[in-house]
């Protein structure tokens, strides 16, 4: 017997979310490593908010709303308060019931300056590689660094001279026009002479020879070769010596002494292998014919083939930033703001790699 379709909606509805998300759910693991590592930032957040006045959006709802974003691949934070309307699932990762009203894009933007100046985001990170220390995953000898670039959230077209005089420049475009033609045809253009009115801390840089200059960022990863977890992360400006400078701040964050660092060619500089043994750090960088710095009293031990097979490691990671996260191009502008969230996906790519290694 055929069934009608009844489209009279119930007024009353009785259930709870808790019993609607199965038990295996992969999320469930999630929360459970997020919750436990935003207990220990209860203390920053206790630092960051006054006592008095009106109660704002919970920091660690904020926190949870990025993990989200990078798990699901949401493109804005307009678009996440537009789906966590009717995304039950959502809702139950903030703890939110099914009548609270959803909070404005506005709150992520006026709170972000807040956990910025706080380093929420390397200290959610630093949370994170305490849970996985705590688990035994973490290598305290043996670490590879890399750099990947992230393109800013800027347009060629945004390049102007430094200049005070710019009549010539001002000459090949259409004022008065928000999208103008441009002609940079016979026009040499550098970061020493031109700047992105859009992100002014953006740089052009290319990675690697015969490919395009692009407005970016350099991202970069400290990482333990024993099961691939990013222990540090920062963004910097685009530069030719970002890489090695931006390794020996992390290595001074983490206190690392001892032990051994692979890399790739790009690494390899006399001066930075020189400071990596001021800390008693071996130099498991891949060989660059015509430098100096390495010879065969470091490379032909065979634990400097396995640096350069397990530094391989650290590309699974930037995949995942890139391709799931959305860090191939950056949608805020300015280092510190890129910074914040590399931080928070990379937090994420390890609680998605405990998950995996240690399942409840």
């Amino acid at each position: 017997m055929r069934g009608n379709e009844n489209n009279q909606s119930e007024l009353f509805h009785t259930f709870s979310i808790e019993e609607l998300i199965p038990s295996s759910h992969p999320l469930r693991r999630v929360r459970s490593l997020c919750e436990e590592a935003l207990k220990q930032l209860e203390p920053v957040f206790e630092t960051m908010y006054s006592d008095v006045g009106r109660p704002s959006i919970a920091p660690e709802r904020l926190l949870k709303s990025q993990i989200l974003i990078a798990l699901y691949s949401i493109r804005s934070d307009a678009l996440f308060c537009e789906t966590l309307g009717y995304h039950i699932l959502f809702r139950w990762f903030l703890g939110m019931s099914m009548s609270e009203a959803v909070f404005d894009r506005s709150t992520f933007s006026k709170n972000r300056e807040r956990l910025i100046d706080n380093e929420v985001g390397k200290e959610f990170l630093a949370a994170v590689v305490s849970l996985a220390r705590e688990e035994g995953l973490i290598s305290s000898e043996h670490f590879t660094v890399d750099g990947t670039l992230i393109e800013a959230w800027a347009s060629l077209k945004s390049l102007q001279p430094k200049a005070a005089d710019t009549t010539a420049a001002e000459g090949k475009k259409d004022k008065g026009d928000r999208n103008p033609d441009a002609d940079f045809r016979g026009e040499k253009r550098t970061n020493d002479t031109h700047s992105s009115k859009t992100d002014p801390e953006s740089q052009l840089y290319k990675k690697g020879k015969n490919r395009e200059s692009k407005l970016s960022f350099l991202g970069h990863s400290l990482m333990e070769n024993r099961n691939g977890l990013i222990i540090d992360a920062m963004v910097t400006a685009a530069n030719g010596s970002a890489e090695r400078d931006a390794t020996l701040q992390m290595l001074d964050r983490q206190e690392i002494e001892g032990g051994t660092l692979g890399a790739d060619k790009g690494y390899h500089a006399e001066s930075f292998i020189a400071e990596l043994r001021k800390r008693k750090i071996v130099p498991h960088i891949a060989f660059h014919k015509g430098r100096l710095g390495l010879d065969a009293r470091t490379t032909r031990h065979k634990t400097y083939a396995v640096s350069q097979r397990k530094r391989k490691l650290v590309e699974q990671g930037f995949g995942w930033l890139k391709t799931i996260a959305g860090m191939r191009k950056t949608t805020l502008r300015g280092i510190s703001k890129t910074d914040y969230t590399f931080s928070i996906r990379a937090a994420v790519y390890n609680i998605l790699r405990i998950r995996t290694l240690c399942p409840a």
